[in-house]
């Protein structure tokens, strides 16, 4: 069992970061998003839309060193489409679970285009260990071809231009949800503003420690994914929190790289890239994971068992059961 201070500490102390290195630092916990509410197959022929094909990926994943997996569960008249059915994410999650004794279930309330707060909240009902809380709002825009036979859906472009609100109450009212269901709120901070967000919650004693934060780094009106602005994202964690990094698009490797060597958690899948490399599409989310596992042997971090991270985040050591 890892001991509290080998995995929280002071983030942004040199002296304690210089102390982990000698020591070693913690195990590396995986999250994979393996499908994401935007794109689909019309972007990456690879990217798993269907019940059957998110948990075979996961599995894939999982083997590979995953002990997260961040979920969006698609309609299964179409998969274009995102849904908000809980018992279309508990369909999911057994699946998942069945294939992934341990694995940790994070669902989505971020969900996708379209979809009002209560339909983005209902997830949480469907057995989540975990589940995102975006801390605030932001501003998007994207083009989406058309899906062609035989893939299901729509035989017209997409363009959207849309911000995507969110307001202090409707993040207490998700925090609250998640506390009362026993189910971890992933704090998703795109700008450092957002902390106003987190610091009320904390204060009004809506989430419990340690307080998992997760960068959203590259994502349109986010912060840049520079080195400098994650830095300072880091400078102002609160105490008892863990990090987590996630990378968009070109910019997730060497935002994936920082946090293995600052200490922090990371995220990978094609929900955040359909691209292994330039002009290469990913094959498919456990090839994205592999390249995660590699980097971090070489970097001098073991890779967390799915039981560490339950440890390392606190939660429940019984895996959920659907």
């Amino acid at each position: 069992m890892l001991n509290k201070e080998d995995y929280i500490w002071d983030f942004k102390n040199s002296y304690e970061w210089m102390g982990k290195i000698r020591k070693g630092l913690p195990p590396l916990i995986i999250t994979v998003a393996i499908t994401g509410g935007i794109q689909g197959k019309e972007m990456n022929p690879n990217l798993p839309e269907t019940k059957e094909e998110q948990a075979d990926q996961t599995y894939e994943a999982y083997k590979a060193g995953a002990s997260i997996v961040h979920i969006h569960a698609r309609s299964p008249d179409n998969p274009s489409k995102v849904t908000s059915d809980p018992e279309v994410y508990r369909e999911v999650n057994a699946l998942i679970r069945e294939k992934c004794p341990d694995i940790i279930i994070n669902n989505s309330t971020g969900g996708g285009p379209g979809l009002s707060l209560e339909e983005k909240m209902a997830p949480i009902f469907a057995g989540a260990e975990i589940a995102s809380l975006n801390c605030g709002p932001f501003v998007t825009r994207y083009t989406l071809p058309p899906r062609k036979p035989p893939l299901w859906g729509r035989d017209k472009e997409i363009q959207r231009d849309v911000c995507i609100p969110i307001t202090y109450g409707d993040t207490e009212h998700f925090a609250r949800t998640m506390l009362e269901n026993n189910v971890k709120p992933e704090l998703e901070i795109y700008n450092p503003g957002q902390y106003w967000i987190v610091n009320n919650l904390i204060r009004k004693d809506l989430i419990k420690k340690p307080y998992l934060v997760q960068f959203v780094m590259g994502f349109q009106t986010g912060s840049y994914p520079t080195p400098k602005n994650l830095l300072a994202l880091i400078d102002e964690l609160p105490s008892d929190s863990i990090f987590q990094v996630i990378g968009v698009g070109p910019f997730q490797l060497p935002m994936i790289v920082m946090s293995i060597i600052l200490g922090g958690h990371v995220r990978t899948g094609m929900e955040d890239t359909i691209y292994y490399s330039k002009r290469q599409l990913c094959k498919s989310n456990a090839e994205l994971v592999e390249r995660v596992v590699r980097l971090s042997k070489e970097l001098g971090r073991d890779i967390a068992t799915p039981k560490q991270a339950r440890q390392m985040l606190g939660i429940s050591l019984t895996p959920s059961k659907y």
